[in-house]
This record gives structure tokens, sequence and C-alpha cells, in this order.
């Protein structure tokens, strides 16, 4: 498989938009993700031919970087992009002098929190009750790395 990282632009924002629909029950809405394309944001998207199957969105502030959203798109997971792009993050982090990498995850997502572990993320704490679920609400496992 040969797959391709760049650097995202506003222009990109309905594909990017399109994926976050297709991998979340509650999507963020196209006007957020526009949002995401302002300063202090870097999104990487991640093609394979030519086709964008998968994105990371990161604010940047001083030392800290918040990976706000990652995803890849349902058919192409299971195949190791998701750390491809969990890597990147952490070089773009890295090479803009960011100490730490903070993220949000889904107490269900139990394949994604092991995804972060691998990559060196440590649970730093919860959010009770944070995200919208179709049984109403569900927690939020804090993660970090240092870098």
């Amino acid at each position: 498989m040969h797959y391709k990282l760049r650097a995202l632009s506003l222009a990109d924002a309905g594909k990017v938009a399109e994926i976050e629909q297709r991998c979340h029950p509650f999507p963020m809405s196209i006007a957020t993700l526009e949002s995401c394309f302002g300063r202090f944001y870097h999104v990487i998207g991640l093609e394979i031919d030519g086709d964008l199957v998968g994105f990371a969105i990161l604010h940047l502030l001083f030392e800290d970087v918040t990976l706000m959203d990652i995803c890849v798109s349902p058919e192409n997971q299971g195949k190791g992009l998701g750390r491809v792009l969990l890597d990147a993050v952490v070089d773009l982090a890295a090479s803009g002098g960011a100490e730490r990498i903070m993220l949000e995850v889904r107490a269900s997502s139990t394949a994604v929190i092991r995804l972060y572990e691998r990559a060196g993320f440590v649970s730093t704490g919860l959010r009770v009750n944070y995200y919208q679920h179709e049984l109403g609400k569900e927690d939020a496992v804090l993660m970090e790395r240092l870098l």
C-alpha cells in the first residue's frame, strides 16, 4: 500500500467532514471542522492513490499540543494507518518544540486506547459524562505523552 502524508487546507474541509461523519456517531459540524484550519492548528491528511482516507487535527499552543481528532475512513481501518497518522502527529509536535501531547478518547474505544498506549501515551484522568452517546453520555479518558 502506498500512502502519502500532506498538510491539509480549508479546501479539504468537505472531504474531512465526510470522513468525520462516517467515523463518528456524533461528528463535528462542518463549521467546527472549518475552524480547525485557523491559527494554531495543523491538519494532516493521509492519502492513498490521491484519495484522502484519514486526517489528524492538532492544536498547538506554546509547549502543549492537543490532538483534537484523528480519523481513518472505515474501509481503511485495521491497516495500521491510524498509527501512521499518530506517528506524524508526534513528529510534528516534536519538531515544533512541543513538550507534551494531550488528547481525550471515549472510554469505550478500547482499541484506540491501546493504540495510544503503544505509542507512549498514558492515562492522566477521566472526564465523566463528557461525550454524547446513543444511550446518554459516556466518559472521556484523558491521555498524554511527554516529548
